[in-house]
């Protein structure tokens, strides 16, 4: 199964705990070992930013955080976002931590409901 799928199966069942996890635990969940653990992991997400945009879902990669942003996903989820035209503001201040939340509320509501999606 391709990275994104696995990475995909693993962030619904997070979702359904309403938990949030870092790149560094999602990398270990699926077993992707180093070198570039973290880029392989990123790049899964932003693929999966991309499935979801195409289907109009939220994105359940704002369940991946980096542990240095404050509870934050790192600047490429942010960019990932403006390119699909989903955000439109500062990487690193209010207009991201609204967008993220906004993100967060609407995945928990999708995913952790009765597990239809």
């Amino acid at each position: 199964m391709p990275t994104h799928a696995r990475a995909r199966a693993f962030l619904e069942s997070v979702a359904k705990r309403r938990i949030l996890i870092t790149y560094q635990e999602l990398a270990n969940a699926l077993q992707i070992l180093p070198p570039h653990s973290i880029h392989r992991v990123t790049e899964a997400l932003e693929r999966l930013m991309e499935e979801d945009a195409a289907a109009d879902r939220p994105f359940i990669a704002a369940l991946a955080i980096s542990k240095a942003r404050g509870g934050l996903p790192g600047p490429g989820f942010f960019d990932c976002a403006r390119r699909l035209g989903r955000f439109a503001g500062d990487l690193d201040g209010q207009d991201a931590r609204t967008f993220h939340t906004t993100e967060l509320n609407a995945v928990f509501a999708c995913w952790s409901g009765s597990g239809d999606n």
